[in-house]
């Protein structure tokens, strides 16, 4: 297992880090460059984006030959930390969820003709997408055997009612993936389909109000009353509904922990600039013991963040689920975030709580962490239950 960078990545990582520093972190400064949902401004974005496709660092998820950087996921880890340094980073550089996950499993399951309808605006920065697959109780949420939205083929088509919400991006998406009910058998009974906003037979029913900030296009509640999609929409198999949500899932939350650790370091980088300036009673905060443990502290758990996160990420890149590993580490960087903001929010004092820097927007934003893609104690679950089958075999080496 060996982790190290080769030199062509540690180059993109490096140039990466001076981009977001001179051509994203700037914008946070301005209030003219968030939208109403505290997010980039779409023309401040997409100047920036041009920016980012001139630097060569543009869709780092994406296949080369679809004018992706076609990056294996360990460099993703490299990247998207360096990305969301800044807040607005990873839009910058299309690789925010939920576009990064859809373009990565349609990278890879899509057929030619749907990759080239579907999947490459997504790529060029056109359109935005969505995944439709959470719904309102008693419908199913972390348990996809709970689904209620149904797809009924007639003919060459399939006919969708039900309902989800919390479908992130929503209300912007161009392009969405729905998992909805072909069937009631217990493993096959769930099928993948693909469909645009502008098809007849589905309604954003309202953007739901969240604590924020939001990802563009926000949080929605979706109703289908009729949506036809006809059968070359499907993805993969009738019955692979639940195949195709592990295989976008697994790398979508190793993602999402990627990112985070940008943010977590980003918050301990405000903390260690004001507490090496900030006297209080003769003395600089950072140089009081109760100060240098709390920022030890955040060091390691990064630390830990980042060797959990490389370790699925390898294990991915070799072929493997990693569904242990992918937990382990979606359990501990959302808990890291919010301890390193939290812990920044109060190294700052007021400060901190203000919106003088970005330590409130990210501490809302990472409350959202520890729920996204899998409650924490959904994630101990699929640990326990792994060590139930595994045995002392759970601690096994890499041979």
């Amino acid at each position: 297992m060996d982790f190290a960078l080769t030199p062509e990545i540690e180059a993109l990582r490096r140039r990466t880090r001076d981009f977001i520093a001179a051509e994203v972190l700037p914008l946070e400064e301005d209030p003219a460059n968030y939208d109403a949902h505290e997010n980039i401004e779409e023309g401040v974005l997409a100047r920036t984006r041009e920016k980012a496709k001139a630097a060569g660092l543009w869709a780092p998820q994406a296949p080369r030959e679809r004018g992706g950087m076609g990056l294996p996921i360990t460099g993703w880890a490299a990247i998207y930390e360096e990305a969301n340094r800044s807040i607005f980073g990873p839009a910058c550089l299309n690789c925010a969820a939920p576009d990064d996950g859809n373009i990565n499993i349609m990278s890879k399951i899509g057929t030619e003709a749907q990759k080239d309808w579907w999947l490459q605006p997504l790529i060029d920065g056109k359109v935005r997408s969505a995944f439709s697959m959470t719904e309102p109780h008693p419908g199913s949420g972390s348990d996809p055997n709970m689904m209620l939205t149904r797809a009924e083929r007639r003919g060459d088509r399939w006919v969708v009612h039900g309902r989800k919400w919390f479908i992130t991006g929503a209300g912007a998406a161009q392009h969405f993936i729905l998992i909805a009910r072909t069937s009631d058998d217990p493993r096959k009974g769930l099928s993948a389909f693909l469909y645009s906003a502008d098809q007849p037979g589905h309604r954003i029913e309202r953007r739901i109000p969240i604590m924020g900030p939001e990802e563009h296009g926000g949080h929605c509640e979706i109703v289908y009353d009729g949506l036809e999609i006809p059968d070359e929409n499907r993805l993969l198999n009738v019955g692979d509904g639940l195949k195709v949500t592990q295989i976008r899932l697994g790398p979508a939350r190793l993602t999402h922990c990627m990112r985070w650790l940008g943010l977590a370091k980003r918050s301990m980088e405000i903390a260690a600039e004001y507490t090496q300036r900030r006297m209080g009673f003769g003395i600089r905060l950072a140089d009081r013991e109760s100060v240098q443990i709390k920022m030890g502290e955040l060091a390691h758990e990064i630390s830990v963040g980042r060797l959990l996160v490389m370790h699925a990420a390898w294990k991915l890149d070799q072929g493997d689920f990693a569904r242990k590993e992918v937990s382990s580490a979606k359990v501990h960087v959302a808990n890291t975030l919010h301890k390193a903001v939290d812990t920044a929010i109060q190294l700052n004092g007021a400060r901190g709580y203000s919106k003088d820097t970005q330590l409130e927007w990210i501490y809302r934003y990472a409350r959202q962490a520890r729920l996204v893609d899998g409650a924490d104690e959904v994630h101990k679950m699929v640990l326990a239950r792994a060590y139930a089958d595994e045995g002392m075999d759970y601690w096994r080496w890499e041979v």
